[in-house]
């Protein structure tokens, strides 16, 4: 099962003194809109997302079908195929991928602890 490029999402409170924070962290911001209370900052290894008033709770995501740099990749699991797999194995989503559509969507899980997952596709699934 191939989840696709990883992130963490941060709740944060204050999304221009996160972002002061997290530049002094060796952080740098590559998409995203500070106006808009979302701004996505990857340093050498790592990318994170800040998100003011979108969500109460940290969310662990993973974006099939993009790599580190949100390029489109050439193959990779649609979401809906990750559904499937994740229901066969006993995983039930809180909220799922509509299994009749195609193209971007996504699907969110809670982990044991109560840890948001968000599998969130943003592009189509190549024809092959």
């Amino acid at each position: 099962m191939h989840l696709g490029n990883f992130s963490v999402s941060l709740a944060v409170k204050d999304i221009a003194v996160s972002r002061a924070f997290y530049e002094k962290l060796g952080f740098r911001v590559i998409g995203g809109d500070q106006a808009q209370n979302w701004l996505i900052m990857q340093n050498e290894t790592s990318t994170i997302g800040l998100f003011q008033g979108m969500f109460d709770k940290n969310i662990l995501t993973f974006n099939p079908g993009w790599d580190r740099n949100a390029n489109p990749l050439a193959d990779f699991d649609d979401v809906r195929e990750l559904q499937r797999t994740l229901q066969a194995r006993g995983i039930t989503p809180v909220s799922a991928a509509d299994e009749s559509s195609t193209g971007p969507a996504s699907l969110m899980l809670i982990d044991p602890d109560g840890n948001p997952i968000l599998i969130d596709q943003h592009v189509p699934k190549p024809k092959r």
